[in-house]
């Protein structure tokens, strides 16, 4: 097995564990506790699983660690290919780690309402209700944000896969058309107030979704072929 063969096959594990991670945190928790609608159903669907919403937040913490490390050896596999692009990767991929963990103040902010007797004095439950849905409100508001990045940074990504003589081009046409859906959902909802009820986001994201589940499974079970174009 060749260096670069390893190095994507470690690209490929940790690229696994953001992606199993992400989906648990991003996606299967808060379509099992959230209403956003609802701030009295939202509360006590924390309260009653609250193991379930800090296994959340763990998983977050752990996939945006993950994430942390995947831009770094990512660059070792790609410099050769475009030293400048793989740095700019890099970049855009790590501005979002931060945002992330100031961001998840807010879910811990959360779980401090509901565990803590003292916030329950001088407020009606209907405004200790209110003020936990507001901030996993405010967690998800910072999460659009941060997936400005999580968007931008496929464009390089993809970029690299795309020049590369290494790997499946199609991933990188995926990554790049990822990277524009990540924009056009970001901006669609804020410039567009009824944008989530159009139904098109989904299908917008699903370049993203299916590059980077794609390309994940590609490093880290057919690793990279030297010297060939796809």
């Amino acid at each position: 097995m060749t260096e670069k063969n390893k190095t994507s096959r470690i690209a490929g594990i940790i690229y696994l564990g953001v992606v199993l991670t992400g989906l648990f945190s991003l996606l299967y928790v808060p379509s099992k506790l959230i209403n956003y609608e609802n701030a009295a159903l939202t509360f006590e669907n924390i309260s009653n699983s609250e193991t379930f919403f800090r296994l959340g937040i763990a998983s977050g913490l752990l996939c945006y660690t993950f994430f942390l490390f995947l831009p770094l050896v990512l660059y070792k596999l790609f410099k050769d290919t475009n030293e400048n692009m793989a740095k700019l990767m890099v970049l855009l991929a790590l501005i979002s780690v931060p945002m992330y963990f100031i961001n998840v103040q807010n879910e811990l902010s959360a779980l401090s309402i509901i565990n803590n007797p003292n916030y329950l004095k001088g407020f009606t439950k209907e405004q200790i209700q209110s003020q936990v849905l507001f901030y996993i409100v405010q967690y998800d508001n910072g999460m659009r944000l941060i997936h400005v990045f999580s968007g931008l940074w496929l464009f390089p990504f993809g970029y690299l896969v795309y020049k590369s003589d290494f790997l499946p081009k199609f991933f990188g046409i995926l990554l790049m058309l990822g990277c524009i859906g990540y924009l056009i959902n970001f901006f669609g909802r804020l410039l567009i107030h009824d944008y989530s009820e159009l139904g098109v986001s989904s299908y917008i994201s699903l370049p993203a979704s299916i590059g980077e589940i794609g390309i994940c499974l590609w490093l880290l079970i057919i690793g990279t072929k030297e010297k060939k174009t796809f």
